[in-house]
């Protein structure tokens, strides 16, 4: 869970939060509806109230909460997204409390940030360019603690015990057999030398599932670019896994 001001959000539960100028969010399905339905006429876009949340789309979702500040619209992105996202950050940061920190600070972006959301474009690939914009955030505090805890440690020893205990930690990557964990652990240690630009493209279009322009509205890099570091990443990915996973690899 992560709580700033007013903002709440845990994964698995509900988002908790006060509208702008301090009073609650309506939350009653029927509450307000003809003053809603002048304000959206003005807007220029109209909701489809009169359907489940689950059916809207994302765009609608976020420029609902944008415009009302209603909890369940927001309720129902992280929902959506919840396990996806979840999953792309941890794999992405190689940490599971990581990637959940991580997650709770892409939705709290995204509550700050929804006014800055274009109604042109799709939500999903501006969600995973806060997203990745988060894990890179945590990975560069995550080395600065590093270098923190090392220029700490006491004796030469200790530096020693402490760097074998950062970069040699144990994997959270749970498995049937200590063959299957340990081939996990190649792929995972593959993806990760990978330069950051061509592992931002792998995860997002291999991994994720995003369509080329989605990654590239993601990355904010045209189309092209996304194709090339996913072909340039898939082959120096395939040459390290048959180096290590080769039956004949001595």
């Amino acid at each position: 869970m992560v709580s700033v001001g007013s903002f709440e959000v845990v994964v698995g539960s509900v988002f908790k939060a006060k509208a702008p100028d301090g009073g609650e969010f309506r939350t009653s399905p029927g509450e307000g509806t003809y003053l809603m339905k002048q304000a959206e006429e003005k807007n220029g876009r109209v909701f489809p109230w009169h359907l489940p949340l689950q059916e809207w789309a994302d765009e609608d979702l976020i420029l609902a909460y944008r415009e009302r500040g209603d909890r369940r619209v927001f309720e129902e992105l992280i929902r959506r997204y919840e396990r996806e996202l979840f999953n792309y950050l941890r794999q992405y940061l190689g940490d599971s409390q990581q990637a959940e920190d991580a997650f709770q600070s892409t939705f709290l972006q995204i509550h700050l940030k929804c006014d800055q959301f274009d109604a042109e474009r799709r939500f999903r690939p501006w969600l995973y360019a806060v997203a990745t914009n988060q894990a890179i955030d945590a990975q560069r505090r995550r080395r600065r603690e590093r270098m923190i805890s090392l220029d700490q440690a006491g004796s030469s020893g200790d530096q020693a015990v402490q760097l074998n205990e950062l970069v040699d930690g144990p994997p959270e990557l749970p498995g049937e057999d200590m063959e299957r964990d340990e081939q996990r652990e190649i792929v995972r240690r593959a993806i990760d030398d990978l330069p950051e630009a061509l592992r931002q493209v792998l995860l997002l279009v291999y991994f994720q599932g995003l369509k080329y322009r989605e990654a590239a509205d993601a990355l904010g890099v045209p189309v092209g670019t996304v194709k090339s570091r996913l072909h340039t990443a898939i082959r120096k990915l395939e040459r390290t896994l048959r180096q290590h996973l080769s039956p004949t690899y001595a």
